[in-house]
């Protein structure tokens, strides 16, 4: 294992200025995967987690040009994780994105997070469970807690965007290929590494994340998770949840 990833995707996920954003922001193209295409409309996310990093609800809101109002919809944040020409359609963006998107489009100065949060009134529950227990709980030896993460997503990552989560594996082209890459990072006295998958070929991949807490706090994975989620949605995919293993 090294000690950490590659240098760029260490400020990936270290502390880039997108970690300071609490919401998930995405434009909504006119056309899928046109370059130059405009922008229709801004959509904002927020999951609902537990204690221990589990999600347990999400929150979409989104405003768009033709109607020139904020709406929230629980069924327009499950079709852009169930329907695919939506989803080709959903493009992750900063908030100084989203904001610059949000104005050229004539709606102004984007409401601050609070002020987004508030226009979340359509939420939608999801499934809870305890940590799922694949095996017996085993601590590596030198820490004190060891636990294993799963974030689902809808959609394949661009693998040339992915230099921000992974060392992409040799034959990470091939469509049957399952481990895309790994990654790892060392914040002492805690150990993460993780692996990107293939699910079903363009149809879902998953982020595994292991970590090894030196402390009984592990108050550097929350953030270590937020991150690399961030920069999964930005190499395409859209997270559907967070499941613990162990």
């Amino acid at each position: 294992m090294t000690s950490d990833i590659r240098g760029r995707g260490r400020a990936a996920v270290s502390g880039a200025p997108e970690s300071q954003a609490a919401l998930d922001y995405y434009l909504i193209m006119a056309a899928a995967g046109a370059d130059g295409a405009p922008a229709e409309g801004v959509v904002v996310e927020e999951f609902t987690l537990t204690g221990d990093f589990r999600t347990v609800g999400l929150d979409t809101a989104g405003w768009t040009a033709a109607d020139g109002a904020w709406w929230s919809s629980a069924a327009f944040g499950r079709a852009m994780r169930e329907d695919p020409g939506l989803r080709a359609r959903a493009r992750a963006v900063s908030r100084p994105e989203a904001a610059a998107a949000y104005r050229g489009l004539g709606g102004g100065e984007l409401p601050g997070e609070p002020r987004l949060r508030a226009l979340f009134r359509d939420h939608r529950p999801l499934p809870d469970s305890p940590p799922l227990r694949l095996s017996p709980p085993r601590v590596s030896d030198g820490f004190r807690d060891t636990r294993i993460y799963r974030v689902l997503f809808a959609g394949e990552p661009h693998l040339s965007r992915l230099s921000d989560v992974v060392a992409l594996a040799g034959e990470a082209g091939d469509p049957r290929t399952r481990i895309i890459g790994r990654g790892a990072l060392r914040t002492d006295p805690d150990v993460f590494t993780w692996e990107v998958r293939r699910i079903g070929p363009g149809v879902a991949c998953c982020l595994d994340l292991t970590a090894h807490l030196g402390t009984a706090s592990g108050q550097a994975l929350g953030p270590l998770l937020r991150r690399l989620t961030t920069a999964m949605r930005h190499a395409g995919p859209i997270p559907v949840t967070v499941e613990r293993f162990s």
